[in-house]
C-alpha cells in the first residue's frame, strides 16, 4: 500500500545507511506469543522479569556500551498458553569482543524465565550470562512486530519465514529493532549487521554473503554499536574502494567532524569528514501524523598519510 511509511520512504529516495540501533550490547529472550506494541511490558512475561529487564538500562557501567533487550520467538510458533509461561527458554547475550565490531554471542536454557531474577542485574547490562556457554554461528533477527508498526508484520514475517527454511536454528522473529519505514529489518550477531528494505529473496541472498564473511551492501543500513556517523562512513569507504570483507575495514575513533577507519589490519588510514543536514520530513512509522525529518548525511574521504 502506498501509504504505508515503508513505501513513502522508499519513494522519498530516503538512505537507510546510519540507522542501525546504538547499543552494543544485546539481551535475547525467548517469549512466544503475541506482543504488544511495548513488547516487555505488553506479553505474557512475568511481572518481575519484565521489571529486571526494563530496568537494565539502569545497571550500565559508565563508558559501557548501552544495553538492548529483545524478546525473540521462533517464526510460524503459535503463541503459548498462559499456563505455559514456565516452559524451557532460551536467553541470548552478545557483547563486544573486540576491534572491528564483532560480539561474542552465549547463550543459556532455563527451565523458566525467572531464573533470571538471580542474576546479578550489572552483569545481564553487560552482556555476561552466569552459566552460559558460548554460541557458535549466525544469528538472523527478524523485527516482526506488527503490534508496533504494521509494515514489520507484513513484510517481516515473510523473510523470516523464508530465512527459517534455510537457517531454522539461526532465525529468530524479534520485536522492536527500530526503522519501521526500512521494513523488512534484520539484525545480524555475531557481526552487528544491520539490514533494511528486505523481502525474501533479498533477505536469502543478504545472509548467504554475510555467512561467507562479506556485507550486502546494498541493503546494509550500518553496524550496531557504532554511531550514526561512523557506519555512514564505514559504508561510504567501503563503497569507493569497493570491499565486502566483514573485517575489511575498521572504525579507529571519531571526533567531532568525522571518523578515521583502517582498511585491513594495519592498512591505510582513512578519515571521512561527515556533515548532516534535515532531509525530506516523512513518516517515521505508520499512522504517524507529525513526520520528522531524518537526516541526510554527506561523506567526503580522504587518505591519511598521503
Amino acid at each position: 500500500m502506498t501509504d504505508r511509511c515503508t513505501a513513502l520512504s522508499a519513494a522519498a529516495g530516503e538512505d537507510q545507511a546510519g540507522t542501525a540501533p546504538g547499543e552494543g550490547v544485546w539481551l535475547l529472550v525467548e517469549q512466544p506469543g503475541p506482543w504488544g506494541r511495548k513488547a516487555l511490558r505488553e506479553s505474557d512475561l512475568p511481572a518481575d522479569v519484565a521489571a529486571l529487564l526494563g530496568g537494565l538500562g539502569a545497571h550500565v557501567a559508565p563508558g559501557a556500551p548501552d544495553v538492548r533487550v529483545q524478546l525473540v520467538r521462533r517464526p510460524g510458533r503459535a503463541a503459548p498458553v498462559r499456563d505455559d509461561v514456565g516452559a524451557r527458554r532460551t536467553v541470548l547475550a552478545a557483547r563486544p569482543s573486540g576491534p572491528g565490531g564483532a560480539l561474542a554471542v552465549a547463550r543459556l536454557e532455563v527451565d523458566d524465565l525467572r531464573a533470571l531474577l538471580d542474576h546479578d542485574p550489572a552483569d545481564l547490562a553487560a552482556g555476561h550470562l552466569a552459566g552460559a556457554t558460548p554460541y557458535e554461528g549466525p544469528l538472523w533477527l527478524v523485527c516482526t512486530n506488527g503490534r508496533r508498526d504494521v509494515c514489520c508484520a507484513e513484510l517481516g514475517r515473510p523473510v523470516a519465514a523464508a530465512l527459517a527454511e534455510r537457517w531454522p536454528a539461526a532465525t529468530w522473529e524479534t520485536a522492536h529493532l527500530g526503522g519501521h519505514r526500512f521494513s523488512a529489518t534484520l539484525l545480524a550477531l555475531p557481526t552487528g549487521v544491520t539490514l533494511g528494505r528486505l523481502d525474501p529473496v533479498t533477505a536469502l541472498a543478504a545472509c548467504a554473503e554475510l555467512e561467507a564473511g562479506r556485507l550486502p551492501l546494498d541493503v546494509t543500513r550500518g553496524r550496531a554499536g557504532l554511531p550514526a556517523t561512523a557506519q555512514v562512513a564505514e559504508l561510504a569507504l567501503r563503497r569507493h574502494l569497493g570491499v565486502t570483507g566483514i573485517g575489511d575495514v575498521t572504525v579507529v575513533g571519531t571526533d567531532e567532524g568525522g571518523v578515521e577507519l583502517e582498511v585491513g589490519a594495519g592498512g591505510a588510514r582513512w578519515y571521512a569528514a561527515v556533515t548532516s543536514r534535515p532531509g525530506v520530513p516523512s513518516p517515521a512509522s505508520c499512522g504517524d501524523t507529525k513526520p520528522k525529518a531524518a537526516p541526510v548525511h554527506e561523506v567526503e574521504l580522504r587518505p591519511l598519510g598521503a
